[in-house]
């Protein structure tokens, strides 16, 4: 057996079938380790692909790609510089503590290896210490002990991007293969971080156009053709006073149905059924105004797929264009008023001049005197009456001023007292005595005295009471802590029924029959009112009379 060995042996040698098994293992092993590296290669790209995400974060992924790498080189540090607006600005290192120049800032350009990579498109590696660097370049390094450096450009649709570091503490060389594979690596990064930049920025804008829509003060509803509400804005909410779960995907109709008439909500539908532009104005049941627009929404194929309700609240809008009327109006009779009281000032002066020469002459005793004493009284209260139409004539611009309610109270009577009580209508006064001043503009004070009075006369020359009065207070009154002034007007008129007391301040709404009254009173008074800082309460009970209550605050300092 051992002749048998031994010449086995010999022709093995001779034919060298041992010296190519070896030589077949030892290329196995090398031929599989290609593989290997090829696959981890492969992998490595792979995984960058996989790990992008929207929300991802590029220190994660450099970690990961390091982690992968360092199984096929020596590399110790990765870094990320992106190029914009002119500047290239190191934003990522891993790991995390391995940087001298500070993550956000930007590298210097003169005799940068980083700034060589961007402006010749080509990767470069570069081993230190070595002269022809910048200085930066080569304390940073030399601080981190960094002997030799890769530089990729990351190119996104040919356009330059940024740069993309390796960094070893080893001093080495890569061959060709695997500088085309890193470049592979950076070129994926590239369109990463491109694809992340561009979608960050459509989200950005879509977040902006959210914020806008959802901030606009109209209101703004997106609807399906079956009237199924999608969209809406903040503005929707607050209007109707309805959580987002209320109103998604609830019927327009259904929203709307409670406000409108018959009338506006076959215009609502009809809107659904066409391709033009419908406008209404409705009134809601929160005493609200608003101007309605529907408009057609079309696809990218010009076909409708939907529509938009536009609702703009103009209720203020309303209440100014109305004082402004109404002060117009009164501007014209105030003008008028004092034209007149001018004419009459002439022959008023003859009158009383006359009268007061032909009293010194008469004797008491006979019948004329009484006479002449009529006359000049008489004359005196038409004086009276027009020093007063004068007043209320002037236009001031309103400026606030310190003034009493009581006396705008007495003004008003001493102009249409006369005209309520020829109506068999007894006014009483109880104005108190410790009342504080106010701000504001005593003629337009007067003005709502004015109304709430002939309102009152109105309502008590309505009714079938046997005695009719008006009862006129004013007093100190304290609301929520603040004091205020009040001015009460009671009647026992025909009253107001409760499903109009809601509407009286509405402008145009009125009670009373077309030559009685323009419904424009009651809501400039609401709105002078209001201008200073005060406002209207009403009372009222339909058979048994009404009190309107104007509250302006005192003075401030008082």
């Amino acid at each position: 057996m051992s002749v048998l060995k031994s010449k086995q042996e010999m022709i093995d040698l001779l034919t060298g079938v041992k010296a190519s098994k070896r030589n077949y293992y030892t290329e196995l092993i090398k031929t599989n380790a290609q593989l290997k590296k090829k696959n981890m290669k492969l992998e490595i790209i792979n995984d960058v692909m996989k790990s992008f995400n929207v929300d991802m974060c590029m220190d994660d992924m450099l970690k990961n790609i390091l982690n992968k790498l360092k199984e096929l080189y020596t590399f110790n540090r990765l870094s990320l510089s992106i190029y914009e607006d002119g500047h290239l600005i190191l934003t990522n290192v891993f790991p995390s503590d391995s940087f001298f120049v500070k993550v956000g800032e930007a590298l210097p350009r003169q005799y940068s290896t980083y700034w060589n990579v961007i402006e010749q498109r080509n990767a470069t590696q570069i081993q230190f210490p070595n002269p022809t660097a910048s200085s930066l370049e080569q304390e940073t390094f030399g601080k981190l002990h960094i002997k030799s450096v890769f530089l990729f450009p990351l190119i996104s649709k040919k356009k330059i991007i940024g740069v993309l570091s390796f960094g070893s503490r080893q001093m080495f060389e890569c061959e060709e293969n695997d500088i085309l594979f890193l470049q592979q690596l950076a070129d994926q990064l590239a369109v990463c971080i491109e694809n992340s930049r561009l979608y960050n920025e459509v989200l950005r804008g879509n977040k902006e156009w959210e914020e806008t829509f959802r901030s606009v003060l109209d209101m703004i509803i997106l609807v399906d053709m079956n009237g199924t509400i999608l969209r809406f804005n903040n503005s929707v909410n607050k209007f109707f006073g309805l959580s987002d779960q209320q109103l998604f995907q609830k019927k327009c109709n259904e929203l709307l149905r409670e406000h409108l008439t018959l009338e506006e909500e076959c215009l609502l539908e009809e809107s659904l059924r066409t391709n033009t532009m419908t406008n209404a104005q409705i009134k809601f049941n929160n005493n609200r105004i608003c101007d309605v627009y529907t408009y057609p929404v079309y696809n990218d194929r010009n076909e409708k797929h939907g529509v938009i309700l536009y609702m703009k609240d103009v209720t203020e809008k309303l209440h100014a264009e109305v004082q402004l009327i109404q002060s117009g109006k009164l501007a014209a009779l105030g003008e008028m008023a004092a034209g007149v009281a001018h004419e009459l000032n002439s022959p008023l002066t003859a009158i009383l001049g006359n009268s007061q020469l032909l009293l010194r002459g008469a004797n008491k005793a006979e019948a004329s005197y009484k006479l002449l004493e009529d006359i000049k009284n008489c004359g005196d209260r038409c004086k009276n009456i027009i020093r007063n139409l004068l007043t209320f004539s002037r236009q001031d611009e309103y400026v606030p001023k310190e003034c009493y309610i009581n006396e705008a109270v007495i003004q008003v009577l001493s102009l249409i007292r006369y005209q309520i009580e020829r109506q068999n209508i007894k006014i009483t006064i109880e104005l108190s005595n410790e009342i504080p001043a106010i701000a504001g503009n005593l003629q337009q004070i007067e003005q709502i005295v004015i109304n709430l009075l002939l309102n009152a006369k109105d309502a008590v020359e309505a009714s079938t009471f046997h005695e009719k009065w008006i009862l006129i207070e004013t007093d100190l009154a304290e609301v929520n802590g603040e004091s205020f002034v009040s001015l009460s007007v009671m009647d026992n008129g025909i009253g107001i029924a409760e499903s109009d007391i809601s509407e009286i301040f509405r402008p145009f709404y009125t009670t009373k029959q077309q030559s009685k009254g323009t419904g424009l009173g009651l809501p400039v008074s609401l709105g002078i009112a209001k201008m200073h800082g005060g406002t209207i309460e009403v009372e009222s009970q339909v058979g048994v009379g009404s009190t309107f209550t104007l509250f302006l605050p005192v003075c401030s300092g008082r």
